[in-house]
């Protein structure tokens, strides 16, 4: 049974023969389709790794193998292909995940000169006079 956003068979027939294959030493890869499977469901959702089900295999398994062919540039050889051939035949379709996650420091956090601040010592002004001190604010 293929689960919303797994690969389909036609799909996962087009990638099969770009992925690197064991080389026979170690321990048996687990199922790439599998393992895919997990990392495009990481992806989607925005989790951690370590939330990925447990059907899509280990967690680590993922990570491991989606860091191993970043590094190798399997991930950019899928790309590549897939859009050359989709992409001369005009059936390309982009999803694009955009983060709004803002995260605003105080201007003091960036470095900024602070305001009022002369050798080291504060300033301090009375609101009420308007006058400045150099000792700590009256209570």
């Amino acid at each position: 049974m293929v689960r919303r956003g797994e690969l389909t068979d036609k799909a996962w027939a087009r990638i099969e023969p770009l992925l690197p294959v064991a080389d026979g030493r170690g321990r048996p890869w687990r199922d790439h389709r599998q393992v895919i499977d997990g990392i495009l469901w990481r992806l989607r959702a925005g989790t951690p790794w370590r939330d990925i089900p447990e059907r899509y295999g280990p967690w680590q398994t993922g990570y491991e193998r989606f860091k191993r062919w970043d590094d190798d540039g399997t991930w950019a050889q899928l790309l590549e292909e897939m859009q050359i051939k989709d992409g001369s035949l005009g059936q390309v379709e982009f999803t694009v995940s955009i983060d709004s996650t803002i995260a605003r420091a105080h201007q003091h956090a960036a470095g900024a000169r602070k305001r009022g601040t002369t050798a080291g010592r504060s300033i301090r002004s009375n609101r009420k006079t308007g006058r400045r001190s150099d000792g700590p604010a009256a209570g």
